[in-house]
C-alpha cells in the first residue's frame, strides 16, 4: 500500500507520464508480446475445513474464501487420517446450495448421528479419509464449483510416513467442463469424481495405513507401474491390503526409512499415472524437526531431491512460507516442539524468518541447493487454516490463523485462453514454475523477466505492459519465472522487475502504526505497509548432484548450533570452532547449500522508477550480467528496511521470528505503545469485522507492565514476497532465447 501516492492524484499523473516515456523510449523497436500469455490468479492449497480438523464448514470456508477475500482458485485439503464429523452439513441456510439444504444439523454432527456406516477394515465410529473423498467432499465440492461458478478441487493435506505433512492433489475425474452447464443438485447429480485422489489416499495416506479393506467394493491395488518394491517381496508390503505398511516390520528401528521408501513409491505412483495431473509439495517441512530414521518427522534436503527424481512433474516444489502466521510461534515453528524417543527436537531452524521456514528464508541454504542443480523447484505458501485461536471464526483478529487469501497467496500464471478456470489449468501453472508469493498485501502485481538482444529500456517496457495486464513478459528471447534463458558465453543478459504496491488498505483491522517500524522513527499504519525494496538473488547452477555421492544428502544444523539461545544465528559459511570437536567442519553440510548465492542488487525508493500499473502505482528497475556461467535468479521484497532491530539484519536479511513469538515471552523484544480509542474487547462479544481498531489490541502479551508485539499484530508488521527463479543456462545446444525443461 502506498498511501503517499494513491492520496496524491497530481504523483499518480506524473508516474503516467513517466511510464509513457519508458514505453516510447522502446517504440522504435517494440517487442512485440502474444496476446495470450496467461493470467496471475490467485489461490490456496493447504486449508482446513470440518472435513478434518478446521472450524468451518466447506460452505463456508468457500465463500470466504472467494468471496470476502478474494481468491481466484480455491483447493480444499484436509488432513489425511479419519474424522468423526459429518462434513456435508453447514452451519446456517444462508450457505445451503441444491441438493445440500440446511436441516437444523451443525458441521459438528457425527456421521453415526447422520446415520452413515463408515466403511473400511478396521472399521470404527471415524470415517476414512479415502470415502470421506470418494463418497462425501468430492460430490459436496463439486455441487459448491457448479452452483457457485468457482474453481474448485480437492487436494489432500497426506500424512506421511516416514515424514511429517504434505500438500498434494490427484485431479483426475475431478471438475468436469459439463457440471457448469448442467443442473447439479444433490449428490446422485455429480458428473465428475475423486477416484483416483481416493485410492491415492487409501494406498500412500500414513493416517489410512492401518486399513487394509483396499476400498471395500473399489478393490484397490497399490503396486507402482514397473517397482520391485511394491510387491510381496517386500517385508513391509501387506497382502490383504495390497499396499505397503512399514508398521508391520516389528519396532521403531528404521521406520523412517521404510516410510521414505513408501513415500517416494507414492510420489512414483502418481508420476506414472497421473504425471500431469498431480502434485506433491511438502508442507510447513521444517516444523516437525530433522528427518527422523526411526520415527516419522521431517524432512532432509535429499528426501527433497529424492520426490524430485522420483517424480520431476510431480514433486515441484515446497510449501517453505506456512500457514498459522498469527500463532504464539509464527508458523507453529518452535525450539521444543516435540520429544522423539526421548529427545526433545526443534522445528529445523528453530523458528520461521519473516514468517518464511530456514529453507527458503536463509540465502544460499536449502532451496539455493536445489536451485543450484538446476531443478524445477519451486517456493509456495499457504494458509493452513484451522481456526482464530481465542477468537471466533467471523472476526478479523486472530491469534492462530487467517483464512485463504486473508494474509497469503500464491499467484500462479494460469493459461487458460478461452477456457474457464479449471483443475488441470492450475496444476499446469503450479508445475510452471511461475508463481510469485505474498503475504500481508505487500505486491498484487510482479513481472520478472531476463532477456537477451534488447536494450534495457525495451525489457522494462515489455515488464511494465505485462504487468499491466497481471500477466507474464512473453517474447523472443526472453525467459520469465520458471524458465530458462539459454545463451552463449559472455552474453548481456538484462533482468528487469515491475512490482505493484496495491492501493488502499490491506486487510489487517490494526489502523495504529507498525511497532517494527516505529523503532526506527517511521510511522506506517499497519493496514497501509508500503514496498521498502527488493532484493535480487543469484546463485550459479551446477548440475544434479548424484545419490549417495557426499554432497547429496546432509541435515540442516540442530539448534544451538544453527539457532543460538539469543535468538541470533549461525551463517552457512560458518565452521565448528576448537574446542568442538566438529572443528574445522562446516555447520551446514556442503549438500544443504550453495555457497554461490547471494544478493546480487538491492532496489529501493533511490534506484527504482514509479511507473503506472493497471491504473495503480508501480516500481520498475533494471539490471545487467554478462553471463558467463550458468545462474538463476530470483526476488524477494518486503515492508521492512535493513537494520530494523529484532526484524533484519544489516544486509535486510529477516531475523528469527523468536523475539515475537509469545509462547516464550521472555524472548519478546518490540514493544507496542499505542495507547487507542477503537480496540474491542476480547471475548463474549459481537465479532469485530472492520479495519479501524487504532491502539495495541488487548490480546497481546504483557511482560512487566510492557505490551509487546506478538500473534497478528507482529505478522501484519512483519511482511514479504519471494518470487520462483529465472534460469540462465549459458553453452546449452540449444537456440539462444529457447525455453527447455528440466532434464535428468
Amino acid at each position: 500500500m502506498s498511501p503517499q501516492f494513491t492520496k496524491h492524484p497530481i504523483a499518480l499523473a506524473a508516474m503516467a507520464a513517466i511510464t509513457t516515456a519508458v514505453m516510447a523510449t522502446a517504440a522504435s523497436t517494440a517487442v512485440a508480446q502474444p496476446a495470450a500469455t496467461g493470467k496471475y490468479v490467485a489461490g490456496d492449497f493447504h486449508n482446513h475445513s470440518t472435513c478434518s480438523d478446521g472450524s468451518l464448514s466447506m460452505q463456508k470456508k468457500v465463500k470466504k474464501s472467494t468471496a470476502v477475500w478474494g481468491l481466484d482458485w480455491f483447493v480444499q485439503a484436509g488432513h489425511g487420517g479419519s474424522g468423526s464429523r459429518n462434513c456435508t452439513l453447514t452451519e446456517d441456510a444462508s450457505l445451503a446450495t441444491p441438493g445440500y439444504p440446511f436441516t437444523n444439523q451443525g458441521p459438528s454432527t457425527t456421521w453415526a448421528n447422520s446415520g452413515v456406516t463408515p466403511l473400511g477394515n478396521p472399521g470404527g465410529a471415524n470415517m476414512w479419509r479415502w470415502q470421506q473423498l470418494q463418497s462425501f467432499q468430492y460430490p459436496l465440492l463439486e455441487n459448491l464449483a457448479a452452483n457457485k461458478n468457482l474453481p474448485l478441487f480437492l487436494g489432500l493435506e497426506s500424512v506421511v510416513e516416514g515424514h511429517e505433512h504434505t500438500s498434494m492433489a490427484v485431479i483426475a475425474g475431478q471438475i468436469p467442463a459439463a457440471i457448469y452447464s448442467t443442473s447439479i443438485g444433490g449428490p446422485n447429480t455429480v458428473l465428475g469424481n475423486a477416484n483416483a485422489l481416493s485410492q491415492w489416499t487409501y494406498c500412500f495416506d500414513r493416517g489410512n495405513g492401518p486399513d487394509v479393506s483396499r476400498g471395500v467394493s473399489n478393490q484397490w491395488s497399490c503396486e507402482v507401474p514397473g517397482s520391485t518394491i511394491s510387491t510381496a517381496a517386500t517385508a513391509f508390503w501387506s497382502v490383504p491390503g495390497q499396499k505397503l505398511i512399514p508398521s508391520l516390520v516389528a519396532g521403531s528401528t528404521g521406520l523412517g526409512n521404510r516410510g521414505h521408501i513408501k513415500t517416494t513409491e507414492a510420489v512414483r505412483w502418481m508420476q506414472a499415472n497421473h504425471p500431469n495431473g498431480s502434485y506433491y509439495v511438502p508442507a510447513h517441512l521444517e516444523r516437525a524437526g530433522p528427518f527422523n530414521p526411526n520415527g516419522n518427522n521431517g524432512f532432509n534436503v535429499e528426501h527433497l531431491r529424492n520426490f524430485n527424481n522420483a517424480g520431476p512433474t510431480v514433486a515441484f516444489g515446497m510449501e517453505t512460507q506456512p500457514g498459522h502466521g498469527a500463532s504464539s510461534d509464527r508458523g507453529e515453528y518452535l525450539p521444543r516442539r516435540q520429544t522423539i524417543n526421548g529427545v526433545v527436537t526443534d522445528s529445523v531452524g528453530g523458528t520461521t524468518y519473516g514468517g518464511t521456514g530456514v529453507y527458503g528464508a536463509v540465502i544460499g541454504g536449502v532451496w539455493d541447493a536445489l536451485l543450484g542443480e538446476g531443478r524445477n523447484f519451486w517456493f509456495f505458501a499457504s494458509s493452513d487454516w484451522h481456526n482464530r485461536g481465542i477468537f471466533g471464526p467471523d472476526d478479523t483478529r486472530t491469534t492462530q490463523d487467517f483464512e485463504p487469501g486473508e494474509y497469503q497467496k500464491n499467484f500462479t500464471l494460469v493459461k487458460n485462453g478461452s477456457d474457464r478456470l479449471n483443475p488441470q489449468n492450475i496444476v499446469d501453472g503450479l508445475r510452471s514454475g511461475n508463481t510469485f508469493t505474498d503475504s500481508g498485501q505487500l505486491i498484487d502485481r510482479l513481472a520478472f523477466v531476463a532477456c537477451t538482444g534488447l536494450s534495457a529500456a525495451q525489457v522494462q517496457a515489455l515488464a511494465v505492459a505485462a504487468a499491466s495486464n497481471s500477466s507474464a513478459p512473453s517474447a523472443a528471447g526472453c525467459a520469465t519465472m520458471g524458465e530458462r534463458l539459454t545463451v552463449a558465453p559472455g552474453t548481456n543478459v538484462v533482468v528487469a522487475i515491475v512490482a505493484r504496491d496495491p492501493q488502499g488498505a490491506s486487510n489487517s483491522p490494526y489502523t495504529f502504526p507498525n511497532p517494527s517500524l516505529l523503532q526506527i522513527g517511521v510511522t506506517q499504519p499497519l493496514n497501509l505497509p508500503v514496498l521498502d525494496h527488493i532484493d535480487l538473488i543469484g546463485g550459479l547452477v551446477t548440475g544434479l548432484k548424484t545419490p549417495g555421492s557426499p554432497d547429496y544428502a546432509g541435515q540442516w544444523p540442530i539448534n544451538t548450533d544453527w539457532l543460538r539461545l539469543d535468538g541470533t544465528t549461525a551463517t552457512i559459511n560458518d565452521i565448528y570452532q576448537a574446542p568442538d570437536p566438529r572443528a574445522g567442519q562446516p555447520v551446514v553440510p556442503p549438500a544443504a547449500k550453495n555457497t554461490s548465492a547471494g544478493i546480487r542488487a538491492v532496489f529501493n525508493s533511490s534506484n527504482w522508477t514509479p511507473v503506472v500499473v493497471g491504473g495503480a502505482p508501480a516500481v520498475a528497475m533494471v539490471y545487467t550480467v554478462t553471463a558467463n556461467q550458468s545462474q538463476y535468479f530470483r526476488l524477494r521484497g518486503t515492508n521492512l528496511p535493513a537494520s530494523v532491530p529484532f526484524e533484519t539484519d544489516a544486509s535486510g536479511n529477516p531475523l528469527s521470528d523468536l523475539y515475537t513469538n509469545s509462547s516464550d515471552e521472555s524472548k519478546l523484544r518490540i514493544p507496542c505503545t499505542t495507547v487507542g480509542t477503537t480496540v474491542p474487547p476480547v471475548g463474549g462479544r459481537k465479532p469485530y469485522t472492520g479495519n479501524s481498531i487504532n491502539g495495541c489490541p488487548t490480546h497481546l502479551p504483557v511482560v512487566n507492565g510492557v505490551k509487546y508485539s506478538a500473534l497478528d499484530v507482529a505478522a501484519w508488521a512483519d511482511i514479504w514476497f519471494y518470487s520462483n527463479p529465472i534460469y540462465i543456462q549459458v553453452n546449452s545446444p540449444t537456440r539462444a532465447g529457447a525455453r527447455v525443461a528440466q532434464s535428468r
